[in-house]
């Protein structure tokens, strides 16, 4: 009787040990992997990471999405029974990390994202002083953030960590004097200390400083520098990065009054409306595409919109203008005479640019340098045939590739020129290429090809398909072109001369030319 239930113990803990670990397994199997949410009223899942790629399913704000892979700004999800793809500005993360309400500013110029919380990890991008990041989570001395969709992870020595802070009633706000040039426009400190500083620059004389939810008047504003006035009416520059601005109305320099641009309208379903002209500000409201929207103000690259009881802001690159609009339609309705360009709006994109470097070349060029000279030579000379240009960048700044894409379509452009210069790990390629990806595109591609390859002295590669953002996502008719590797250090000394870049925009501006000259 012992022995017989001696064996019944054993064959029970063995049936127990085999069927606990199937049940976990069974429960690991039917636990909610979903990662993200959908924040759009509607989200197409498409087939491929582009607007271009047919619609597989459509989603509804609130969906809940398993994250299986990324390209740019791209997410591959699954959901039930479908796989695709969806853009990442309509989904938000569920992870508890994500929701933590603080920003990281770059107190250094040049900060490495890097893809791990170590030094010896690859860099994903860089800061530039003053730019802000949200932060994920903090681990010892390293801060994981996300920066306009790049997540990676930078030292916490080099940057200052702020609560993202809400106007209350028991903030000082400082009353001070104000000239004319402020326009009550009023600046907020988010750091826990600012230094004031008795000229526009990071080298001058300290002179005070100012703590965090501290409000003050602007007297004025020089790039990105604030003069204040403070304690018994003394004043000072304070660097911009380190706040926030309320009720500004900053002009762009393609803007000469508020009341031109009188309207937005929405490009994106399910774009944010936010408190403040930053994309760390809370969303106050989600709209889809065709919503229009009259304009009050503009603040950096935002536009201040009015709702029906209240202000919010709008990037610049996710709208068209109806002033955008009437000045593409006057260019167009001038009858264009042959061998001019009358009547055509084209987009020039000087590749790269701020914290974005591009590629660097074995003798240390820059790309987002020679892009930029490139492109201003090119635009003169499409400006002397007629053409109404349009500069994506005119100066070494950073601009977002969708902003970019934006560009064109609120000029409702006949064609949009992206400039870059190449690079390979080996050394030995050579040559010049002309990217195009849809077949509205190819032709334009292949005349600006071959006027190229009649003005220059390159190994000529060709024009290819290529699936680069600038091409996949733009409505309008648009090509990618790589003039020459910087890795190949010959060819480095060639291209990055003043004669090379003469040659190769002479014959972009030809090759333009002769495609509209048939292609009317």
């Amino acid at each position: 009787m012992t022995t017989k239930l001696l064996h019944l113990t054993i064959i029970f803990v063995l049936l127990l040990t085999i069927t606990i670990p199937s049940i976990h397994d069974d429960q690991n199997a039917l636990a909610d992997t979903s990662d993200l949410k959908v924040t759009g009223t509607i989200l197409h899942m498409r087939e491929g990471p582009g607007l271009s790629y047919p619609i597989i399913t459509t989603l509804e704000e609130g969906d809940s999405l398993t994250s299986i892979g990324r390209e740019g700004d791209w997410i591959q999800v699954k959901t039930g029974e479908y796989e695709g793809w969806v853009a990442s500005w309509l989904t938000a993360s569920t992870n508890a990390e994500q929701a933590i309400a603080k920003t990281v500013i770059s107190q250094v110029d040049r900060l490495n994202i890097r893809t791990e919380p170590d030094i010896s990890s690859a860099v994903l991008g860089q800061l530039s002083t003053g730019n802000q990041a949200i932060l994920i989570k903090e681990s010892g001395e390293w801060a994981k953030i996300n920066w306009n969709g790049l997540v990676g992870w930078v030292s916490s020595s080099y940057v200052t960590i702020n609560e993202t802070t809400e106007k209350t009633s028991d903030e000082k706000v400082v009353e001070v004097s104000t000239s004319k040039d402020s326009k009550g426009t009023t600046f907020t400190v988010l750091v826990d200390s600012l230094n004031i500083r008795k000229k526009p620059d990071l080298t001058a004389k300290k002179i005070g400083t100012v703590s965090k939810g501290q409000t003050f008047k602007v007297l004025t504003q020089e790039h990105n520098w604030v003069q204040i006035q403070y304690n018994d009416k003394k004043t000072g520059w304070v660097y911009s990065f380190y706040g926030t601005f309320s009720n500004a109305v900053k002009a762009t320099s393609k803007t000469s009054s508020v009341k031109e641009l009188e309207a937005v309208t929405i490009i994106y379903n399910g774009t944010n409306l936010r408190t403040d002209a930053t994309t760390a500000a809370e969303v106050v409201e989600r709209v889809d595409a065709g919503e229009s929207f009259q304009i009050v103000g503009t603040k950096d690259d935002f536009y201040e919109i009015q709702l029906d009881d209240k202000t919010a802001f709008v990037a610049n690159w996710v709208v068209s203008t109806s002033k955008n609009k009437s000045l593409a339609n006057e260019e167009k309705a001038e009858p264009r005479k042959k061998g001019t360009l009358n009547g055509l709006t084209i987009v020039v994109d000087a590749g790269h640019g701020g914290n974005d470097h591009g590629t660097t070349g074995q003798r240390g060029t820059d790309e987002k340098n020679i892009t930029l000279k490139t492109a201003s030579l090119l635009e003169s000379k499409l400006s002397a045939a007629g053409a109404n240009v349009v500069m994506t960048r005119e100066s070494d700044e950073y601009v977002a590739l969708r902003k970019r894409v934006s560009i064109g379509h609120q000029y409702e452009a006949d064609a949009f020129i992206s400039l870059h210069y190449d690079a390979t790990d080996n050394s030995s390629i050579s040559g010049f290429t002309t990217y195009y990806l849809n077949g509205n595109q190819k032709g334009l591609a292949e005349s600006i090809h071959s006027g190229l390859a009649s003005k220059i002295d390159l190994k000529d590669r060709g024009t290819q398909q290529g699936n680069y953002l600038v091409l996949r996502e733009n409505r309008q008719k648009a090509v990618l072109i790589e003039l020459g590797f910087l890795s190949n250090v010959s060819e480095e000394r060639v291209i990055t001369t003043e004669k090379f870049r003469e040659q190769a925009t002479l014959g972009i501006y030809q090759g333009i030319l002769d495609y509209f000259e048939v292609n009317e």
